[in-house]
């Protein structure tokens, strides 16, 4: 039997040097020397004297790299057009290939070796970076899927003026990952979700069967352990920073439902788009008609989408 399922957790299973400046909006490469190796990044920054104020961008699951394209779910560009929409209105930012991935793919030998602080750690090292970079007044975070609840976490860890959550889950992953395979025939969930139970106390599972290798073969368990440790609503309200949560309506991926949760968690109403889907982008209600966005790199960002953005900065 082959396994069929849409899921964002599918993808996981899987100093300057050069500067480029267009309409005033430059970009240079902006790196973070870690143990181990460099995370290589983009700095993009407005037209004018700083000091600015510069958001930090994290991407979502899987092979997803700093400008939002995956091998998995293709090219949309959409967290390249959230900074070069920034810069057009007086905010730096920073994008990266977090590591294992693109340009920072160097730094992970084995996937076994990834577990998910790794990624919390390393963006408390950029807002480290970016906070005694002369050039920034202050710090906020910007994480898009997978990378809302990286950098909700790391905004636990230290200081940032604020915390945008895209497109954030609402649950435990161990949850959302039941629920999504909640679709399956019975014979499948049957296998599943006593691995996943298993996982979720820590513990790993062998003898996985052929079918599932994809989800849970060795040596992706040590990384879904240490994700399924992190209760996103929980997280959430240990922030001691400002935070808006954002969605859209027309997500294929995670609902309207999970930003409630995570808005309940923060003590606030999340901001609903009508219209918007995953990536961040205006698109048609039918399945096959939004998964086509995914594939278009030229789509622009839902319209509504960067005022949210811009105005939360400026005003906090």
């Amino acid at each position: 039997m082959k396994l069929r399922v849409f899921i964002i957790i599918l993808g996981l299973l899987l100093v300057l040097s050069g500067c480029s400046s267009t309409g005033g909006v430059k970009e240079e490469e902006y790196d973070l020397t870690v143990e181990g190796g460099v995370i290589y990044g983009t700095l993009t920054v407005p037209q004018g004297e700083g000091p600015f104020k510069v958001a930090i961008i994290h991407s979502g699951s899987g092979p997803t790299d700093r400008d939002g394209n995956s091998a998995i779910a293709g090219s949309n560009n959409g967290l390249k057009m959230i900074a070069q929409e920034l810069a057009n209105n007086g905010i730096a930012s920073i994008r990266y290939d977090k590591r294992g991935i693109a340009e920072s793919m160097g730094l992970i030998k084995s996937e076994s070796e990834l577990v998910f602080e790794d990624y919390i750690n390393d963006l408390v090292l950029w807002i480290e970076k970016a906070g005694s970079d002369e050039r920034f007044s202050s710090v906020y975070l910007i994480g898009h899927s997978e990378g809302a609840l990286i950098s909700a976490a790391a905004a636990t860890k230290t200081q940032v003026s604020g915390f945008i959550s895209l497109a954030g889950v609402g649950e435990p992953a161990y949850d959302t990952l039941i629920r999504q395979l909640s679709t399956q025939p019975k014979e499948i969930t049957d296998l599943t979700t006593p691995i996943i139970m298993e996982l979720k106390e820590g513990r790993t599972v062998e003898d996985v069967p052929e079918m599932l290798q994809s989800l849970f073969r060795d040596s992706v368990q040590p990384y879904l352990i240490s994700w399924f440790k992190y209760d996103p609503v929980k997280v959430y309200g240990e922030i001691n920073a400002p935070v808006m949560v954002i969605q859209g309506d027309n997500d294929l991926q995670v609902t309207v439902e999970d930003a409630r949760m995570l808005g309940e968690g923060a003590g606030l109403e999340p901001v609903i788009i009508e219209g918007m889907n995953h990536i961040l982008k205006e698109a048609p209600t039918d399945s096959e008609g939004n998964l086509k966005t995914y594939q278009d790199p030229k789509l622009p960002l839902h319209p509504q989408l960067m005022d949210k953005i811009i105005n939360f900065i400026n005003n906090n």
